[in-house]
């Protein structure tokens, strides 16, 4: 049945349908794996494959453990007693009080990818697994299904996707029509004993019927009986999907059921696994009793997470919820703070709203100021006043945002206790980096970065604004340490690789940057700088079959990005098409009336085809945005050919002055 050619989508109405099919299939040798979140949370399905991979590769390939031991250890607890972590950040011993960072939700496309790279190499060629309950996934699973089809060939390990719902794009659809003849039910209180034992997973009608016969005192009981179940075995994964569940329902919900889920939100926020959070932190909230600390802290971590979500009104909602059921200082700054956020760091600019974002941050700054305790306002003054400072930075008010974050570091190291919130430092010392390298104090700027590493230096993100900043100054060498050393502290890092690629450019090794451009996209389809950088290096290197595809897969996420339009039109120049690259420059234009490669690029093109005056116009245009010899050295060529020799030889002066070297200025000026 299988034959390896694809991954497939199996839709049926019923597990029970698509289990008839699949025994007539024979052996699977790598088994059925259920994806249903409420058995083991996130990465229910992802947990059951390490599961069976690992111990063997641990004896095998332990090397190959090693290197993805992050990824492992968050998609399966169970596995931590096993793999042993190669460092530990120091992020992993603090208090709650002082887990101010949530990961962001790129995290889980990270571990993705290395859960990928782990399992291509473990699975033995012409496999197939299957997993059931697609439809009942959570988000981490989804992803890491996407993840699997996409980057591993179906001939070494075909996927068999069980779902109710129609497959997404890029899987064939195998719908079932017919139906599995049911087995004669067993008595009535076994089939809901068999429903709750199933954790409610089981999608047959007269187990659930079964299941809401029961009094509500006996379904409790049932719960209540399974989760003691699961809570005595050594499993961890379930208390992040089964326990809570069986908890909530069972005879304590608003102690027992509260707190199991609490524990798994707090676990789901650390690991990043912010749909989860969002999931299971409202469940918790029904619970809690409002008002008090157990309700806060659901509303906190869920509405923070439901920002990083982008569900901006949900989490609106929530810190209203929150200033409505206390009249804690403390909650009412802390929800002025998150509401001020979601204004502030909206993804779409447009959509940003800086005034209310600045009145709901002034709140939270003025409730902080009034707190009591002095390490308490230390902390939460300074954090507020950081929140204050992106606002200013997103206005380009950069002195005024600087200043803000240095009194928030002077608050922390004149009120907060020596050792005490180092990730609190760690960030006001990466923010104040940020924020000197724009106002081109570079020397200070490392200085404040490499502070920031000392005290975490498992947390790889600073690494990169480090490279990033060394290689703005040139220090190749050193940029080029510091993003292979972000790619060795965490799963694969789209950006790293994007970013070393830049490095390898300017060293002049195309090869290895064309390599790590296409591992980029590997890892991320949908990085877009990824596909322009790839683009124009393809084009200038002749090979403008892969450019044009490159431009087209851009496009097809930006239609209208500039830097691809101007592409387009180098291809089509080159491929002899002076009309259809005049509308691609004039698209790129109308974009970005800024991109200096397309004014010169089309100054190009009307040139070669007769329009000289429009040639000088747009080199003038270039070179009124920038400087450099090659546009004067053009624009001294085209005034030539209108017999403006005057200005021809003045600007062939000004290319030598600024490229003394170059060989082409210092002939054309010998001939004169």
């Amino acid at each position: 049945m299988i034959d390896h050619s694809g991954h497939v989508w199996l839709q049926g109405e019923h597990s029970s349908d698509r289990a008839s099919l699949l025994a007539s299939w024979g052996a699977l040798p790598l088994g059925v794996l259920d994806a249903h979140r409420r058995r083991n949370g996130p990465y229910t399905f992802g947990g059951a494959l390490l599961a069976l991979l690992v111990p063997a590769a641990l004896r095998e390939a332990p090397a190959l453990v090693a290197a993805h031991d992050i990824e492992i250890r968050a998609v399966a607890p169970g596995l931590r007693a096993m793999v042993v972590p190669r460092w530990e950040p120091p992020g992993a011993r603090l208090s709650d009080d002082e887990r101010i960072l949530v990961p962001a939700p790129r995290r889980t496309l990270r571990i993705a990818n290395g859960i990928a790279e782990f399992v291509r190499e473990r699975v033995p060629e012409g496999s197939v697994l299957v997993v059931e309950n697609a439809h009942h996934a959570d988000a981490t699973d989804r992803e890491l299904l996407a993840v699997l089809a996409r980057r591993i060939a179906p001939a070494r390990l075909t996927l068999v996707v069980c779902s109710a719902e129609s497959p997404p794009a890029g899987f064939p659809d195998l719908a079932l029509h017919a139906h599995a003849a049911p087995a004669d039910p067993p008595d009535v209180p076994d089939r809901a004993a068999a429903y709750v034992a199933s954790d409610c997973t089981a999608d047959d009608a007269r187990q659930a019927a079964a299941y809401q016969a029961l009094t509500p005192q006996a379904r409790a009981a049932l719960h209540d009986r399974r989760a003691g179940e699961l809570l005595a075995g050594a499993e961890p994964a379930p208390l992040l999907g089964a326990v809570p569940y069986h908890l909530e329902h069972g005879t304590d919900p608003r102690g027992a059921g509260a707190r199991a889920l609490w524990a798994a939100v707090d676990h789901c926020v650390r690991e990043g696994f912010l749909d989860a959070v969002a999931e299971l932190g409202i469940r918790g909230l029904v619970l809690a009793e409002e008002g008090g600390d157990l309700w806060w802290r659901f509303i906190q971590r869920t509405a923070t997470a439901l920002g990083a979500l982008r569900r901006h009104p949900e989490a609106r909602r929530l810190w209203d919820l929150a200033r409505r059921g206390s009249a804690e200082p403390g909650v009412h700054a802390a929800a002025a703070y998150g509401t001020a956020m979601l204004d502030a760091r909206h993804p779409d600019p447009a959509a940003r709203d800086l005034g209310r974002a600045t009145g709901w941050i002034n709140e939270a700054i003025a409730i902080s100021t009034l707190l009591p305790d002095r390490e308490q306002r230390a902390f939460k003054l300074g954090f507020d006043r950081n929140g204050r400072a992106l606002i200013e930075l997103r206005r380009g008010r950069l002195p005024q945002a600087l200043d803000l974050v240095e009194s928030a570091i002077e608050l922390a190291e004149r009120d907060l206790p020596p050792g005490r919130h180092r990730t609190h430092r760690m960030v006001l010392l990466a923010n104040r980096a940020q924020l000197l390298a724009a106002l081109g104090r570079g020397k200070e700027a490392l200085d404040d970065y490499s502070a920031a590493i000392a005290l975490d230096p498992a947390f790889p993100d600073h690494y990169l604004d480090r490279g990033n900043l060394r290689f703005s100054q040139g220090t190749l060498d050193g940029a080029l340490a510091d993003y292979e050393t972000a790619l060795r502290l965490s799963p694969p890092l789209p950006e790293a690789y994007y970013n070393r690629a830049q490095v390898h450019l300017a060293q002049g090794e195309g090869h290895a940057a064309l390599a790590d451009l296409a591992h980029v996209l590997e890892l991320d389809p949908g990085y877009l700088d990824a596909y322009i950088n790839r683009a124009g290096m393809l084009a200038v290197t002749g090979r403008d079959a892969e450019a044009r595809a490159d431009v087209a897969a851009g496009l097809a996420i930006d239609p209208r990005n500039a830097h691809l339009r101007c592409v387009l039109g180098q291809l089509e120049c080159a491929a002899g098409r002076p009309a259809e690259a005049l509308a691609a420059f004039a698209a790129a234009l109308a974009a970005d009336p800024r991109l200096v490669p397309a004014w010169a690029n089309r100054a190009i093109t009307r040139f070669e085809t007769g329009d000289v005056d429009g040639a000088v116009e747009d080199l003038t245009r270039a070179l009124e945005l920038e400087e450099s010899a090659e546009l004067y050295f053009n624009r001294a060529t085209a005034l030539r050919a209108l017999g403006r020799e005057e200005e021809a030889t003045a600007d062939l002066h000004r290319a030598l002055d600024l490229d003394p070297e170059d060989p082409d200025v210092r002939e054309a000026l010998a001939e004169r």
